[in-house]
This record gives structure tokens, C-alpha cells and sequence, in this order.
């Protein structure tokens, strides 16, 4: 069977969402499912559920905050996320977390490059990319690793171009309202 790139991007509430919806059903089809966050830790309540099914492998590589860029939210909204989030100044990423992302992106060419998978998601993946942790020609090395049979998934807000011109199904997720504007932080077991 033939192998797609499928993105989840946008600035919508769902991507993740939508991406363990498909990695249940693969599992359920018998499919052998890797799915691979970036930037999170182990705090996020579907992972004790993912690593529960049979044929799928969870792995994270992230730290229990949320890094960003200064300058891409307010002090208002920081305020509100507290210790969750950790800014950085744009090019400058703190040393450990692009380690990190390192670890991740070489777990993921090892994946890619394995017959162990039928789908792989890349959880946050174009996040990372937003933020420069991962380079297009890093992301261009995954990509010429893919075998025609994998199924191969990226998630995550700012989805570049590049990246969508070579995907096969991209969903923007279309932010309409949302509760969070009214100061509502990630509520356990609905976003997080």
C-alpha cells in the first residue's frame, strides 16, 4: 500500500488531536505506529492511553515547558502561561533543547529509515521548524529517507510553504473561537 505526507497545521485547536485519532486507527488496522513528540515532556494526560495500545511506540523529547521565540506573544498572555513557558531570544535557542531536538530528529531518521513502522508521526514538528530548532535541509534529509510505503505525518502550527507543496493531504486548522482569549489555560484531559 502506498505511503502518504499528511500535514495538521494552522492555528486551530485539533492537530495533535486529529493525529492520535489516526494513530488509533492504524493500530486498530494492525499497523505499526510511531509517534514521536517534539517539545514535550511526559506531562500530557493521552500518553499513559498511546503507550497502553499495542503497535504504537510513543517517545517525547521536550522538557515540561513550552519554549518560544521573544516578541511572538505579549507579556499580558505570557503572564498567564507563568513557569509553562520559557521565551528565548529569536536565533538563540537555549542550548539544552536544541539537544534535544537533535535526539528527536535522530530518533526520527532512525525510524524513518527502519522497515519497524507503517505510520510515523511527527508531533510538533513544525513548530520546531517555525522556531528554527530544525532546518529545512534537516527536514529535506527526513523526507529522502521515507520509503513509498510509510505513512509519514508532521503536526504543529506554521507549516512552512516548502513543506506543504510536498505533502500529499494538508488540514489547516482554522482557529473560529476560542475560550483561551477569554483566559482559560489548557484544561487536563481536553488540551493537554
Amino acid at each position: 500500500m502506498k505511503g502518504y505526507i499528511q500535514i495538521y497545521t494552522g492555528q486551530g485547536k485539533g492537530k495533535t488531536t486529529a493525529a492520535i485519532g489516526l494513530a488509533i486507527r492504524a493500530a486498530g488496522a494492525g499497523k505499526r505506529v510511531l509517534f514521536l513528540q517534539f517539545m514535550k515532556s511526559n506531562v500530557y494526560h493521552e500518553q499513559p492511553i498511546l503507550t497502553s495500545i499495542p503497535n504504537i511506540t510513543l517517545q517525547t523529547v521536550g522538557k515540561p515547558f513550552f519554549i518560544i521565540p521573544e516578541g511572538l506573544k505579549d507579556k499580558k498572555e505570557l503572564e498567564t502561561w507563568g513557569n509553562d513557558v520559557v521565551t528565548f531570544p529569536k536565533g538563540h535557542p537555549p542550548v539544552s533543547y536544541i539537544h534535544l531536538i537533535e535526539k528527536g530528529l535522530n530518533l526520527a531518521k532512525s525510524a524513518i529509515s527502519s522497515d519497524n513502522y507503517d505510520v510515523i508521526i511527527l508531533d510538533e514538528f513544525c513548530v520546531a521548524l517555525l522556531f528554527n530548532l530544525i532546518t529545512r535541509e534537516q527536514a529535506e534529509e527526513l523526507l529522502s529517507l521515507k520509503s513509498p510505503s510509510l505513512e509519514l505525518v508532521f503536526t504543529g502550527r506554521g507549516a512552512p510553504d516548502w513543506l506543504i507543496d510536498k505533502a500529499d493531504l494538508v488540514t489547516n486548522m482554522q482557529e473560529i473561537k476560542h475560550y483561551y482569549t477569554k483566559g482559560v489555560l489548557a484544561r487536563d484531559g481536553i488540551e493537554r
